[in-house]
């Protein structure tokens, strides 16, 4: 796999950069034009790829710690050592983004895991079964605590790659920010000066901002020093003068100018919150899902790492919860109510991962997107919920990953039985809506949508819901016991096995059984009798009176032509024989357009039908049978 998304995106000599975060690669490329977005989306196990905050993002799932270190491992030692680009790409915004993604992302696992043990702690405390003045307390809590007092040195050592900075030096000035003389130094009132220039003091525990900005200073410090320096004296002597001018300059600049910027930003979140946390809590709570999806959730979480730094707190954090469970809840009613057997091996995990532990991208890329109906619930309750959470008036004494195991960092604040109404309210109401009017189809219907969702299929801005069609016979009806046998060849030609099919997507078998044709003839018949679940002009999905479904796409990536060199001749809803006409198309012209014309004819819910046998390869006319499909056996059912 990271072979293949290294080649995607241009080879490992195009790679400035790799990162990754819970689920997704994050490369910044040299030459952004040798990625294909295409191909990429065609790697099996990647589930989407976005490009946001002036980095292309391959999204993978939870293996990607595994993928990621595959990728570092096949890339020059150059390349697979550094974290950061020689030099950020995009506009302001995007190399913020890019900027805080680098700093916190390689630590936020920890974070998270010490965030959790927090919210465990708190827990235990409020039902009486952990004195919080016990050295048992004490003990637990120095370990889940220490990597948030101590986040300024955390943040030297990313920073320092970030900015190609010696990071053990960055470390050195981190520390004095937080030696003991340092932290208490001025705090029984006496004047604080530097060689007779009064000194501001600040505390710069859990701080974020102070060093930041002080390493990269001391970037650009040490390119300097390293140009004038002796190179004989310049490894020692380097540090000593950053260390000597650096660090109290600082204190009494960098140090009290970004304290305040920091606190400056708190105060903004707090004024937002006392002016509407209900409005507040709806504008998080139904925009933080579609900032994941394009990667930009990281400028919020920048901002929400600042409030526990400055405030000990976060008010932002928990409209997250709101998100994170409805698109949750989403996903539940479509495990529940699809008949496709992909979706349901898709939405089962995916919801699982979404209650325990908050990871939405499986959900989001494998099943709400493709809908497109559940996503769009999961945003409104999203926003409803997170509502409910800004009135309730609680806050986050830990950082932790939104998810229903980590609810206790908001216990001992505000309405906690609010805040859970909040958070289980947005899951219940996406639940029932996407139960009711998010899965409006049968198994053709996700599928369509899931193979749309790769460009592979159909195009999913046209609506292929079978919801709005009716079907043929009732999957109870007596009609059921007359089974499909056979799907007839589409059009005259030469079939070929569905892996010899140029197309990852098809050739793997994940969409369907069934085999490639490459067509001498352009008019295209319906392979099967029932009803056209969809009807665009390259693709036409049909589903049989006794539930089979079947997809006949004419051409590779033949979505980009519109519908130029193709003249339907059904629409969406109509009644086919085997035979009838289904589309004509001028294969000439399809191919002058740079198109392969190969056409696929697939059996997409064959996983429920028992044996689905593609014929041997060779010599078709248009009408030919080309699948056979036996009845179920004891063997194909375990």
């Amino acid at each position: 796999m990271a072979r293949e998304v290294l080649s995607g995106v241009g080879g490992p000599g195009n790679v400035d950069a790799v990162t990754s975060c819970f689920t997704r690669l994050r490369f910044v490329l040299k030459d952004d034009s040798k990625a294909s977005q295409q191909d990429l989306e065609k790697i099996d196990g990647v589930l989407s790829v976005v490009r946001a905050g002036g980095q292309l993002q391959v999204v993978v799932g939870s293996d990607v710690p595994a993928v990621r270190e595959e990728v570092e491992r096949l890339l020059p030692q150059e390349t697979s050592e550094g974290t950061a680009p020689q030099e950020s790409k995009g506009n302001l915004f995007n190399r913020f983004v890019a900027l805080v993604s680098a700093l916190f992302q390689p630590f936020l696992w920890v974070l998270a895991g010490t965030g959790l043990l927090k919210a465990l702690l708190v827990l235990l405390s409020t039902v009486g079964m952990l004195d919080q003045t016990s050295s048992t307390a004490v003990i637990l809590n120095a370990g889940a605590d220490s990597l948030f007092h101590f986040l300024p040195m955390f943040l030297a050592f990313t920073a320092a790659k970030r900015f190609h900075a010696n990071p053990y030096l960055s470390l050195a000035l981190a520390g004095g920010l937080l030696y003991p003389a340092i932290t208490t130094l001025g705090q029984d009132g006496a004047a604080v000066t530097f060689l007779g220039i009064p000194v501001v003091m600040t505390s710069y525990v859990s701080s974020v901002i102070p060093i930041i900005i002080i390493v990269w200073v001391q970037s650009y410090l040490e390119k300097w020093l390293k140009r004038v320096l002796p190179g004989s004296i310049s490894n020692f002597l380097t540090p000593a003068l950053i260390v000597l001018f650096l660090f109290p300059i600082s204190l009494m600049t960098i140090g009290p100018a970004t304290t305040y910027l920091s606190q400056g930003v708190a105060d903004g979140v707090q004024w937002l919150y006392a002016l509407s946390p209900a409005a507040a809590g709806f504008i998080i709570g139904g925009t933080a899902q579609a900032l994941v999806v394009f990667g930009l959730h990281w400028a919020v979480i920048a901002v929400i790492i600042n409030e526990y730094a400055t405030l000990g707190h976060s008010f932002m954090i928990l409209p997250f919860y709101a998100a994170v469970a409805a698109q949750t809840g989403a996903a539940m009613a479509v495990f529940l109510r699809t008949r496709d057997p992909r979706m349901k091996q898709v939405a089962g995990p995916a919801s699982l991962s979404g209650l325990l532990a908050g990871i939405t991208e499986p959900i989001l890329y494998g099943v709400n997107i493709p809908l497109r109906r559940p996503f769009v619930i999961g945003l409104i309750s999203g926003a409803v919920g997170g509502a409910v959470i800004g009135i309730s008036g609680t806050v986050s004494k830990a950082f932790a990953i939104p998810s229903l195991i980590t609810t206790p960092v908001a216990l001992g604040t505000g309405n906690f039985p609010l805040f859970m109404v909040g958070v289980v309210g947005a899951l219940v109401l996406a639940f029932v809506l996407t139960l009711f009017f998010g899965v409006k189809g049968s198994a053709a219907d996700a599928t369509a949508a899931d193979s749309g969702a790769a460009d592979s299929a159909v195009d999913t801005t046209a609506d292929t819901s079978s919801a709005d069609v009716p079907s043929v016979a009732d999957e109870s009806s007596p009609a059921r016991a007359a089974r499909t046998t056979e799907v007839l060849a589409p059009m005259s030609g030469t079939t070929l096995p569905l892996d010899a099919v140029p197309d990852k997507a098809f050739a793997s078998g994940s969409m369907g059984v069934g085999l490639g044709l490459e067509p001498t003839e352009g008019t295209v018949f319906a392979p099967v009798t029932g009803r056209v679940l969809a009807a665009l002009p390259h693709a036409y999905g049909i589903r049989t009176d006794d539930g089979t479904e079947v997809l006949v796409h004419v051409g590779l990536d033949t979505v980009k032509l519109k519908g130029l060199y193709f003249a339907p001749a059904v629409e969406t809803g109509d009644l086919v024989t085997a035979g009838d006409p289904l589309v004509t198309v001028d294969l000439e012209a399809v191919r002058a357009a740079g198109y392969d014309t190969t056409t696929v004819v697939l059996v997409m819910n064959a996983a429920t039908l028992g044996r689905v046998e593609p014929a041997a390869a060779g010599e078709v006319t248009a009408g030919d049978s080309v699948i056979s499909i036996g009845a179920a056996t004891p063997a194909d059912a375990s």
